[in-house]
């Protein structure tokens, strides 16, 4: 029987701190707390009575040590063992509860363990012990979870870090860190957050989503897939833009999927997140600085480095500062067929943005060279984006085809043309081909792709 099945129906929101929030968030407004009664508060002594009591049959610091499994059961039987000792009378539904609740703060992530099983949620945030938001299908919600305190929170936040060999206090009160499933997660406290601990956590689920999957989604359309799948092959280098939770890293899973396996593949990234499906891949990731303030490697150092290793394409999984200058000098000087991401709402924004790194890292070049090294380097850019239904569509697929004048010139091939707002908020509109002859359509059909035929698709 699942964990929120046997969660009872007369437990207060305090109970909940330990519990599953319900399966359905339909309301998105903090839900009014009834007061305790005189049972939740008894189950509450009753739980920390038996968590007291764990620590001094078990040890505690070596269940992590142990597989899952074997912790689990240990932590099972120790506190059925100890319920018989107190000589307690509960319902089964409770001691069930108890049973979960206590090895969820044990073992697991305490109150946000059941988020983590729900397998819809693709982001939890926690902007302080009593307040927890998730996303799910692209629309945040409010959960029942809350946490007992400030402490509680940053107990949680503490065993999350711990694990990946990171430190959060008042000397250092952000933090970037990875769960063990790939999830990013991020952490900040106070003086720096003004309400209490706040923690943020992108989940990367296990079912790993591929490009048929987002036709099926209506995310693009076969003709597009079949047009990226071209430009992969003839080694164009390609730049994925959106915002956050746009689905960018998702895109260039999808993309990467198109590269020959007999290709050698290095990946860059801030946090780890990109599956390839290819044999031949070396994943690299950067550093922080300890606590004595060094040891720090950037995504400069890694993509300065990797061009040693002698990579058929370079994937950086975000471009952000001033490794921008390595990574289009690689991609113009014998990496073709590379790829990353990048945040920005638009195409040419895109390419705007790849120019203000520059010049915010001390680029000392005049703006028409930076731009003729852009515009060099880039080929095409996929812009992708989440709607306002919580759809995510692939909006424009451009391609920048050179300078004019001091002027980086771009046009677009494919689109998303909305046309209104349907039943329930759906976003309507259709994919569309421009109608304009790529430029790079030579170099696409001399690796044997013929390019689609141009239609439109309604959605």
């Amino acid at each position: 029987m699942k964990l929120v099945e046997r969660i009872s129906s007369q437990a207060s929101p305090k109970d909940a701190a330990q519990q599953a929030p319900q399966r359905i968030f339909g309301n998105s407004s903090p839900a009014r707390k009834p007061k305790e009664n005189t049972a939740s508060q008894g189950f509450q002594q009753l739980k920390l009575a038996v968590h007291n009591r764990l620590f001094e049959s078990l040890d505690v610091a070596k269940l992590e040590s142990l597989d899952p499994q074997m912790a689990s059961s240990k932590v099972t039987q120790a506190i059925t063992d100890i319920l018989n000792e107190e000589g307690r009378l509960i319902t089964e539904s409770d001691r069930l509860k108890l049973v979960d609740e206590i090895k969820n703060e044990l073992l697991g992530l305490g109150p946000l363990e059941p988020l983590l099983w729900d397998e819809d949620i693709t982001d939890i945030m926690v902007n302080g012990p009593n307040q927890v938001y998730v996303e799910r299908f692209g629309k945040l919600f409010l959960t029942d979870v809350s946490f007992q305190d400030d402490s509680h929170l940053m107990l949680i936040i503490d065993r999350i870090v711990s694990q990946v060999g990171r430190r959060v206090d008042e000397a250092s009160p952000m933090v970037d860190a990875r769960l063990p499933d790939g999830s990013r997660i991020n952490a900040i406290i106070p003086p720096l957050a003004l309400d209490g601990p706040s923690l943020s956590i992108r989940r990367f689920g296990k079912k790993r989503y591929d490009i048929t999957d987002l036709v099926a989604k209506n995310s693009l359309t076969p003709e597009m897939v079949e047009f990226m799948h071209a430009i992969v092959r003839a080694r164009l280098n390609i730049l994925v833009a959106g915002g956050t939770g746009s689905g960018k890293t998702t895109m260039l899973n999808c993309l990467s999927a198109f590269v020959p396996v007999d290709e050698r593949i290095v990946t860059i990234e801030d946090s780890a997140e990109l599956v390839l499906q290819q044999p031949h891949v070396v994943r690299l990731e950067t550093r922080p600085a300890n606590v004595e303030g060094k040891g720090e490697v950037t995504q400069r150092d890694l993509v300065r480095n990797c061009l040693r290793m002698r990579p058929d394409r370079i994937i950086v999984g975000e471009v952000r500062g001033a490794e921008v200058f390595d990574m289009l000098q690689a991609m113009s000087t014998g990496h073709d067929g590379s790829i990353a991401t990048i945040h920005a709402n638009n195409p040419r924004e895109s390419v705007m943005r790849l120019e203000m790194m520059m010049l915010l890292a001390g680029a000392q070049i005049p703006q028409k060279a930076m731009r003729q090294q852009i515009a060099s380097a880039i080929n095409m850019v996929i812009h992708v984006s989440r709607l306002s239904d919580g759809t995510r569509k692939v909006m424009k697929i451009s391609e920048v085809t050179g300078m004019e004048g001091d002027t980086m010139m771009m046009q677009d091939l494919f689109e998303f043309h909305r046309t209104g707002i349907g039943q329930g908020g759906k976003v309507m509109g259709q994919f569309r081909h421009t109608g304009i002859r790529s430029h790079y359509t030579e170099r696409i059909e001399i690796t044997g792709y013929k390019l689609p035929t141009p239609r439109r698709e309604a959605i």
